[in-house]
């Protein structure tokens, strides 16, 4: 009887920090390219008529849209300091080493990123 190869006890991943930032960086790259599919679909009207181009834009400018053009800076901003982490995870080893950290590092700099701009993105959609 043969006996069978104990499974591997380590993993970058197991549903911890670099799980769920991978899952992430996902969701948010798959949400900026719909974004960016509707948005050249939206700019090209303006070569078949200008005017439903200005209708179009018309109904973008309401406070729904405000909070959904939050949700899209929010996957930009966190899609590039995640990639920014990416790279230095595949090209360094203490990077590897500090995955984590570095995962925690990029929700302080979303967050810091991100306060600013809610704040004055909110304050002209209201005020």
């Amino acid at each position: 009887m043969a006996v069978q190869p104990k499974a591997a006890s380590g993993s970058l991943y197991r549903g911890r920090e670099g799980m769920w930032s991978w899952v992430a960086h996902r969701i948010a790259g798959v949400l900026i390219f719909f974004f960016l599919f509707a948005h050249v679909l939206d700019t090209a009207l303006v070569r078949v008529s200008p005017e439903a181009y200005n209708t179009v834009i018309g109904t973008y400018q309401n406070p729904v849209v405000a909070f959904g053009e939050i949700g899209l800076v929010a996957a930009v901003v966190f899609h590039a300091y995640n990639g920014i982490r990416i790279i230095l995870v595949d090209t360094n080893t203490w990077a590897t080493r500090n995955q984590r950290r570095l995962f925690w590092v990029v929700v302080g700099l979303w967050v810091v990123t991100m306060g600013p701009f809610i704040w004055r993105h909110l304050s002209h959609v209201f005020g």
